[in-house]
């Protein structure tokens, strides 16, 4: 009964600041890549691709960090947030660049990777900053 209280308590918590970062969509996703094995340089091209892709939509790319120590990842990447026209911009200069664009793009990366996750956060701000949001400052 304790862990479903503290469960209860700790959604209720987080309730509030969740309705109220969801406002303020769209928001960066962080992405992290482990490559297939051998496929490292490949993996490298389809995100470079990808930021020629972003470039020719007049999108800013995303930034790459590469795994240098520690988890099991090999790449990171921040991509900054997007309107729905910015998307359909990429989407479109990717067809007019006759690469593949949509859901065809995500099989595309899949035979490069072993496993990805993607991430929508909030931010970037400061602890202060976050503490205001969630109103506990």
């Amino acid at each position: 009964m304790k862990h479903v209280l503290a469960t209860l308590a700790l959604a209720t918590m987080f309730a509030a600041p969740s309705a109220a970062l969801a406002q303020a969509a769209p928001q960066p996703i962080i992405s992290t890549y482990r490559a297939a094995p051998g496929h490292q340089v490949e993996l490298l091209k389809w995100l470079a691709q990808q930021d020629s892709i972003a470039e020719a939509a007049g999108v800013p790319k995303g930034q790459l960090y590469a795994h240098a120590n520690g988890a099991s990842w090999d790449y990171l990447v921040i991509q900054p947030p997007t309107t729905p026209q910015q998307q359909a911009a990429v989407e479109a200069a990717a067809k007019k660049m006759n690469l593949p664009a949509g859901p065809a793009a995500g099989i595309e990366l899949r035979k490069h990777i072993a496993e990805h996750t993607d991430t929508a956060v909030a931010g970037p701000m400061s602890a202060a900053e976050f503490l205001k949001v969630i109103g506990a400052q």
